[in-house]
């Protein structure tokens, strides 16, 4: 039997080209003006945004310039140590609470 199958005419992105529009959105403000600049579906650089925000893309090899992976760090950094002190803040507040009520209370 022969193979019959239909060719796919669906168009492929490459990475450069990806990276390329989603600056593009980001600069203009407006996904809608950047596909329509490109010629493309909207909802295709929607997507793209999405996976772009997914710390899975990552993972799934999509490569950040150096500058781009120095400044991710440095936020991770900062979200843990604010993490961290806010933590100790609220272990502060429940450690004052708890001397309080203590202190109110009568001695038996």
């Amino acid at each position: 039997m022969k193979d019959t199958r239909k060719p796919d005419n669906r168009r492929t992105y490459d990475a450069a080209f990806r990276a390329e529009a989603l600056r593009l959105a980001e600069q203009s403000r407006s996904t809608q003006a950047a596909a329509r600049a490109l010629n493309i579906d909207p909802k295709r650089i929607y997507q793209w945004q999405k996976a772009a925000q997914t710390p899975v893309a990552a993972a799934l090899g999509a490569a950040l310039d150096p500058a781009t992976a120095a400044e991710l760090r440095q936020l991770r950094a900062l979200a843990r140590r604010q993490a961290q002190e806010l933590d100790i803040l609220k272990k502060a507040i429940a450690s004052k609470r708890l001397r309080r009520v203590i202190s109110q209370t009568p001695d038996q």
